[in-house]
């Protein structure tokens, strides 16, 4: 099953990127190695040849995925975007309203989620909780560790 995701410009780019370079610098280094092995004589008992063909076809298997990804992405115009409700690629301010804690976070895709720099999925509790919801609602989030209130302090792009 294939599945739309949605990606920001510079997301996007990025995998087609990394796909160029699998297919323009790493398979030809790696069609090199099978041939060098492939020289060192019977192939029956060539460890070198049998790691070099596991690399390749780890490496399509890489390159298949990335084809699949790019063919099914879509490019997400921010700039039609609802900017009052909480939506992918929004940074929302939340107040925990147990201890009053107030962090920030940027709501992504999954593939770009990193929660050192602030950024968390769409499909995470918190993620799928906030979707929707504008500033000055209260969501209750069901997180592992038990529910959690949350405050919305502010939406923006």
């Amino acid at each position: 099953m294939n599945t739309i995701k949605y990606y920001s410009e510079e997301s996007l780019e990025a995998l087609k990127k990394e796909l160029y370079e699998l297919e323009t610098i790493e398979r030809p280094k790696i069609s090199a190695a099978i041939a060098e092995a492939r020289d060192k004589g019977d192939l029956s008992e060539n460890a070198e040849y049998d790691a070099a063909k596991e690399a390749q076809g780890l490496l399509e298997l890489k390159i298949a995925k990335l084809q699949n990804l790019i063919a099914n992405a879509r490019l997400l115009d921010e700039s039609k975007l609802d900017i009052s409700k909480v939506l992918i690629y929004s940074f929302v301010k939340l107040k925990n309203n147990a201890n009053n804690a107030v962090m920030s976070y940027q709501i992504v895709p999954e593939s770009e989620a990193d929660l050192k720099s602030g950024k968390i999925s769409v499909s995470s509790p918190i993620g799928k909780t906030l979707l929707g919801n504008q500033a000055g609602d209260v969501v209750t989030v069901e997180a592992p560790a038990g529910k959690i209130q949350f405050e919305i302090l502010e939406v923006s792009r």
